[in-house]
């Protein structure tokens, strides 16, 4: 099957405010769950329970015709290797992601050496202006104030990244909105990044993304959402619906606690005769089928788990019934309500990279 690479030409203006009535009338008028059918269908052939996609799910980006997969790839903790460490998994799993129909790679300045062994990886299989790279800037400390440490970071990641411009630039955790955020829009007016954005993983700091996203200063936020994680549902997704601002996903699958609570249970008969072949198909389903999202960004080691990931975009999704019986499902398994209380990636080691594991918090 033979993708179209996407283009990195136009720096497009900003969404215009109906473009963000027009899916707002789409979440409020047919109701926001029964929204998903119709919109989680766009940009593939419509296909009934279990009968695959001739082409791959695709969401729109803002103030622009250009489309992207609805499964991307994230790069923390995986991508993460000291120089001199075993780097192979690195190229397999970004042929087999490029090969499959993957466009969208995550990366963040912070995340210790992933972001350069993505574009040193990326450049050499020849694929990086096919790649829709989204990136983070981190500034905090003694660089509170200081905006040249935003730019020094930028430029380093264009050389890491093997790229003049970058599609995506969000900042890290929220860290220090109100000084970075000019920054990078003023870098966005230049034409060097073509959308900002704002990225969390913990649903306290969602509240501070309602003001920017209403006055219209971002395009893109990235959140944590998974079929254990909702939290999102109640206002934020709504909210990047009505302002035409795309929704980045991230943690869909909880970091492999997902995987560890269904165990070596098989995925249940009536997910597999809906079209879930696989529990990643099945976590992953889940969030997609939101019509506010616009890609999810699952980080793997394994070029399998790729192929199962993947597997998402060509295959139904599920509409709002069987999104709550995937839901109930999980609910009956006593360990899915202490996933927050769990290690990330159990059973798994990073030791060979830069950035150490967080410890669980009560919060998720």
């Amino acid at each position: 099957m033979e993708h179209t690479p996407l283009s990195h030409d136009d720096a497009p203006a900003r969404p215009a405010s109906v473009a963000g009535v027009r899916r707002r009338t789409v979440l409020t008028a047919a109701g926001l769950s029964a929204a998903s059918v119709g919109l989680a269908q766009t940009g593939a052939a419509a296909a009934g329970p279990g009968v695959p996609r001739s082409a791959p799910v695709t969401r729109p980006l803002p103030g622009s015709s250009q489309r992207v997969p609805v499964i991307g790839l994230g790069s923390f903790m995986t991508f993460d290797r000291r120089p001199g460490t075993d780097q192979s998994f690195i190229p397999a799993v970004l042929r087999e992601f490029h090969a499959g129909g993957g466009r969208v790679a995550d990366t963040s300045a912070l995340y210790g050496a992933s972001e350069k062994n993505l574009g040193h990886h990326a450049r050499q299989l020849g694929i990086t202006d096919d790649l829709f790279l989204t990136d983070k800037s981190w500034n905090c400390g003694e660089y509170l104030f200081d905006d040249s440490h935003v730019l020094r970071q930028f430029a380093q990641s264009l050389r890491h990244l093997y790229r003049r411009r970058l599609d995506v630039v969000g900042i890290h955790s929220m860290t220090n909105v109100g000084m970075v955020l000019p920054v990078l829009n003023r870098l966005r007016q230049e034409g060097r990044i073509r959308y900002v954005g704002l990225t969390s993983h913990e649903s306290y700091q969602y509240t501070g993304m309602v003001a920017p996203i209403s006055a219209g200063a971002v395009d893109f936020i990235q959140i944590r959402y998974s079929i254990f994680s909702r939290a999102a549902e109640a206002e934020l997704l709504p909210l990047a619906a009505d302002h035409g601002v795309a929704v980045m996903v991230n943690m869909a699958l909880e970091k492999g606690r997902l995987h560890q609570v269904v165990g070596e249970r098989p995925v249940p008969d009536f997910a597999r005769a809906a079209g879930c072949e696989s529990w990643a198909q099945y976590f992953l389903s889940y969030v997609a089928a939101h019509p506010a999202v616009t890609c999810i960004v699952p980080a793997t080691t394994s070029v399998a788990h790729v192929r199962e990931n993947l597997r998402t975009m060509y295959a139904p999704l599920p509409d709002p019934a069987l999104r709550t019986r995937m839901l109930e499902y999980l609910q009956g398994i006593p360990e899915f309500a202490r996933i927050a209380s769990m290690s990330w990636y159990p059973g798994k080691s990073f030791d060979n990279g830069l950035v150490r594991l967080p410890r669980p918090h009560p919060a998720g």
